[in-house]
């Protein structure tokens, strides 16, 4: 159920920016001017890539051959400012280093705002709280424990999501009307065509085996 307060706000919704900042924002520019309307806010789920500059891609965790500065950069400098307000949280393919800097949240530009790696903020009327990094077993009770310059194994866990990240969300009481998360929610692919996606990816077979069927939970 979407709270109506939110239905006052044309907010447009990037699952991954992977540092597209130049061609999603011309994208949502091109979608106000055709569709008559004004976005009044733009919310990425992850996998933002605030690469700053070629340093940061040291501790991007992608594989070399698909490191780019892309387009972030301008937006940091100066050189562009983000049309409109964006507020992103971490996903697993970030410049870590940078996100760190900002571990409680923060401003990455005058115009784009980092949720931290857990945090909860106030836009306009509505709350919008979001959970940076993915869920790995094995890590999550663990603390933050990584130091630059990172390892190739630092590299891949500083983004795991832990318990006491966790536990900061859940000591807020009042109501969230928007919630940010890069893992999928638990077991949303059966509100979808599972059958195409595992013909897509055949790997994610392996999360049958979790019992993650929803037939009685409605999507």
């Amino acid at each position: 159920m979407i709270n109506s307060k939110i239905q006052k706000m044309k907010i447009a919704v990037e699952g991954c920016m992977h540092g597209e900042l130049d061609n999603v924002y011309a994208t949502l520019l091109h979608l106000q001017e055709v569709q008559n309307i004004k976005i009044d806010l733009l919310l990425c789920c992850g996998d933002f890539q605030a690469v700053r500059n070629e340093k940061d891609l040291e501790s991007l965790n992608v594989s070399p051959k698909y490191r780019s500065m892309n387009s972030f950069w301008k937006y940091y400098s100066g050189e562009k400012v983000a049309p409109f307000p964006t507020i992103f949280i971490g996903g697993n393919h970030e410049a870590s280093n940078c996100l760190w800097e900002l571990y409680y949240g923060g401003w990455a530009e005058p115009q784009i705002y980092f949720l931290g790696f857990a945090g909860v903020i106030k836009f306009g009327n509505i709350r919008i709280g979001g959970l940076s990094g993915i869920y790995k077993s094995h890590h999550y009770n663990h603390g933050h424990y990584e130091k630059l310059p990172y390892s190739q194994r630092d590299i891949r866990s500083i983004y795991h999501v832990r318990e006491y990240d966790v536990h900061k969300l859940l000591q807020i009481e009042e109501p969230v009307d928007i919630f940010l998360s890069h893992d999928w929610p638990v077991r949303i692919t059966d509100c979808g065509d599972v059958k195409a996606l595992l013909r897509q990816k055949p790997f994610f077979d392996l999360l049958r085996g979790f019992n993650l069927s929803i037939a009685d939970i409605p999507c």
